[in-house]
Formats: C-alpha cells, structure tokens, sequence
C-alpha cells in the first residue's frame, strides 16, 4: 500500500531533513525507521521520492510486531541503564554524563593496543571502557538493536553461544526465545562477565545463561550470535572455520561485522587491511550459505553448509 505524508513532518526531525535537501527528485534506495514505541509494532519504511511541487513523501510501507517476550528491551534496554549504575555504583547523573563522555572509550586506551596481543588487550587493558561505549551504543541505537533481537528471536533455538558478548544484550534475549535451551555467554573480559552476571542475577536468567571466559574445544552448538567482534579479530578467517566446527550440522550463525576504522579513525581496533578483509568474505562464502531474513540491518543469517571430505 501506498502512503503519502503532507509537508514530511511524520516522525518528527528525520522527514524534514529529506524535504530541505531540496532535491527535484531525492531519492534514497531503504531507510529504516521505527514508530510507536509503545505500540510492540515496527515500520520498515523505504522511500520512493520527493516531489518538490508539494514536498510529499510517497514510501512502501510494511510493519510487523516484536515478540512480547522481547518488549522490555524496547522499554528500557533490558533495564541496562540501572543495571550499569547499580554495578558501577554511579548515581543516575554522573552515569549519564560518563555516558555521553565515553561513547569511544575504548580508543582512550588505544596506547596498549597490539594486533599480536589483541586478546591482552581485551582482557587486561579494557576494564570497564567497553561498558560505557556499548551501553552508549546500545541506547542510543535502541530500535536497530531491537530489529538484530527480532532476528535472533527468529533463529535462535537449543544451545547458543554469544561469542563475545559484551554487555550481555544478545545473551538475554536468547535466553527468553522459547525455542532456547542454554545460553553460553563467552567473553575474555572480566568486567563484562562480572556485569552480565550481575545482570541475570537482576533478571532472573542466571539458570539459563553461563558466563564463560573460554569454552572447551570440541563444544558444540545449534545456534552462535557473534555481533561487534569479528572485525577485532586479526585472524577473522580463523574463527569463522571455528564456527563451522562448533554448529551442529543445521546450525544457524547470526553476525556481524564493520571492516571499517572510522572517517576520523574513531574505531582504531578495528581490522581493515584489504587482503585479511578479502580471505574473510572467502572464508565465509565457503562454508556458510546466508538465509535471507526481511530486516534492513547489516546483521546477517547464515546456515552451515557441509563439505565432502574432498572438498
């Protein structure tokens, strides 16, 4: 179905940037958007063009609504910002300032980083940075997180690992979808296992999740969340084989990754050297067939493909 919006004031702040580009025809290929928060409904939005003789915006529509079981990261993230100041002992004040500071904190300490020690890195220099500049992330992105839990939520199913799972947002969801069994968080970090475990023990979920800082070598699961990680990884490749070992034979991978260091180089962990870049889509296409899912986030579904023994 068609819709026309009048004078592009729908949703407040983002159709008026559209209309004042004051393009004869402005044309943008998908954009996502998200509305009624309170509604458990979410609109994918895609946009068909402007006519400046009127400044209407005609836009495909479709919408489908989040599972209940996940509606309280909608309202308030899983209850991530209290959970962070009860376990950092901050008031509600100085949180939301150190917030705001630290949405890159990880490259304040970017002085100790070293492509041959990144797991030292991660594990002994880190600290609680990573806490800041997730939660950051994780609020201030709240409906795209919450379309990467719908997706989880439409995969996930008996025993998960969420490799390197951070502060625990993906663990939690898999741990309410009624197809899951167990959820092994792994992370090296220490202050990320010691927060999400305080975070189930808040939620109730510690029966259902185990958090790990290793895992043993021949584990094997039905389904691996991996999101914000494959890209601090100097040997991408590697853990995607690694994967492919630990998925049952109609396993699910869910992940994702951003080859990317930043315009200004913000993002100084991360990998981007173009022949590593390029073994990793190698690597991956390989042994991993995608599974198209509807959501316009760069999340991806992938299914194991099985290999002859001479192949």
């Amino acid at each position: 179905m068609l819709y026309g919006f009048p004078n592009a004031k729908f949703c407040g702040g983002v159709f008026p940037q559209l209309r004042d580009a004051g393009a004869d025809l402005l044309y943008v290929s998908e954009y996502l958007l998200f509305f009624g928060e309170k509604t458990n409904t979410r609109f994918a939005v895609r946009f068909l063009g402007t006519f400046p003789s009127d400044r209407r915006f005609i836009c495909l529509m479709s919408f489908s609504p989040h599972p209940d079981f996940l509606s309280s990261f909608w309202d308030h993230a899983f209850n991530l910002k209290s959970h962070l100041a009860e376990f950092l002992d901050l008031d509600r004040a100085t949180l939301t300032a150190q917030l705001e500071d630290r949405r890159y904190a990880v490259a304040d300490v970017y002085h100790h980083f070293d492509w041959d020690l990144v797991a030292d890195f991660y594990r002994d220099h880190v600290g609680s940075a990573y806490l800041f500049e997730l939660a950051a992330w994780h609020l201030g992105s709240q409906d795209y997180i919450g379309t990467t839990l719908c997706l989880i939520a439409d995969h996930a199913k008996g025993r998960v690992l969420d490799f390197g799972g951070g502060i625990g947002t993906h663990a939690i969801a898999a741990a309410l979808c009624p197809d899951v069994e167990t959820v092994i968080y792994l992370d090296i970090n220490p202050v990320n296992r010691a927060f999400v475990q305080h975070r189930l023990q808040q939620l109730g979920l510690e029966h259902k999740v185990e958090c790990r800082g290793e895992i043993e070598p021949d584990a094997t699961f039905d389904t691996i969340l991996c999101f914000d990680v494959i890209e601090h990884l100097p040997d991408p490749s590697h853990q995607i084989l690694n994967f492919h070992k630990q998925l049952v034979a109609d396993g699910i991978l869910i992940l994702n990754w951003y080859f990317f260091k930043g315009f200004n180089n913000e993002l100084p962990t991360h990998m981007d050297d173009p022949e590593i870049v390029a073994t990793f889509f190698r690597t991956l296409q390989h042994n991993f067939l995608e599974v198209f899912h509807p959501y316009l986030i760069t999340t991806r579904c992938y299914r194991k493909m099985l290999h002859s023994a001479s192949s």
